[in-house]
């Protein structure tokens, strides 16, 4: 019985080793050097950052650092130093040419979209005009209902907040204001700032009175202001390169391109940390409910480190499909 009672116990101390073994190898790093993550201004592309950072962390052990970035000043540094490893959020479309030069030298790739339905720009007005006026759906239904978004200062005409100067929509904005006949019936109002474009929604939402204006997605304005993006021809590439051009002579009408946004890694840790860069591959969040998240993140004027948290404990049919099964257990036992 003895014998019998040391072999039981040999084996079952083996099993445990085994398991033991196994279950490091599915959440090991795989590098004891530190994995560098671009924490961008913004608070989709900060919460973003945590959330990787958070999984890679507790779930695999690794030393996750994030480091101050932007999309130019990233995208640039990726290409040209291979630094940092990952950018959650890269738009491409902000950065195309450095994105194919990353391309042609096979440096970064683009380990998935992070948004499911990609970058989302164009027209949006608030869920209640949309129900209101059903007539109203595509921009190229604005020419003749201007007369629901006139403001009492210019009532002759419709208003339509344009692009904050300086940013890569406002030549798109004003193109489409000329392509679509509008500037009879239409003013295209100044946003001014980002800040005064956002605080023009709230405003508006507010009262409970109309609004269309320029916008984009996921963020926590679609989320919180409940906003609805108008429907829009078919993409044309042809007709977009004018639209996009600032000296377009005679634009023509097209939806916006899609914004590819992508989670961004350096092709070196597909060795370093091959299953992190398997979570990397899976990391992708549906546009509603990460603009949900930001919505909460705006109304509790939190950190993009408690956006992460909330999303992390509130949204666990999502990320815990990145990950194995061991690696989320890590995970929600570190929130």
């Amino acid at each position: 019985m003895k014998i019998t009672s040391n072999l039981t116990a040999a084996a079952v101390a083996g099993l445990l080793a085994v398991a033991g073994t196994s279950s490091a190898k599915a959440a090991d790093c795989g590098t004891a050097g530190p994995i560098t993550i671009a924490e961008m201004t913004w608070l989709s592309a900060g919460t973003l950052a945590h959330v990787a950072q958070k999984i890679m962390s507790a779930g695999y052990g690794c030393d996750a650092q994030l480091i101050p970035g932007d999309t130019v000043p990233t995208a640039t540094s990726m290409l040209s130093k291979d630094q940092p490893d990952v950018a959650p959020e890269l738009w491409v479309s902000t950065a195309q040419s450095i994105w194919d030069e990353m391309q042609a030298k096979g440096n970064v790739y683009k380990a998935s979209d992070i948004f499911a339905s990609g970058g989302e720009e164009g027209w949006w007005v608030p869920d209640y005009v949309a129900a209101e006026h059903p007539e109203i759906k595509s921009i190229e239904d604005l020419k003749a209902n201007w007369a629901v978004f006139a403001d009492a200062s210019n009532p002759e005409k419709g208003r339509l907040y344009g692009c904050p100067p300086g940013w890569g929509c406002e030549p798109i904005t004003n193109n489409l204001f000329k392509a679509l006949g509008l500037e009879e019936t239409w003013e295209l109002f100044p946003s001014g700032s980002g800040e005064t474009l956002k605080a023009s929604i709230a405003k508006a939402v507010s009262r409970k009175e109309p609004f269309i204006g320029y916008y984009w997605g996921p963020t926590d304005v679609i989320g919180k202001y409940h906003m609805v993006r108008m429907e829009t021809p078919p993409f044309d590439a042809e007709n977009y390169k004018c639209l996009v051009d600032i000296n377009c002579a005679d634009p023509k009408v097209s939806g916006w391109a899609k914004g590819e946004v992508a989670v961004a890694v350096v092709t070196s840790l597909k060795e370093r940390a091959p299953d992190v860069a398997t979570f990397l591959g899976k990391m992708q969040v549906p546009n509603n409910d990460i603009s949900a998240v930001l919505a909460w993140g705006d109304d509790n004027g939190a950190t993009t480190d408690e956006v992460a948290t909330y999303f992390l404990k509130n949204y666990e049919a999502i990320w815990t499909q990145w990950v194995p099964a061991d690696v989320a257990d890590k995970v929600r036992a570190s929130l």
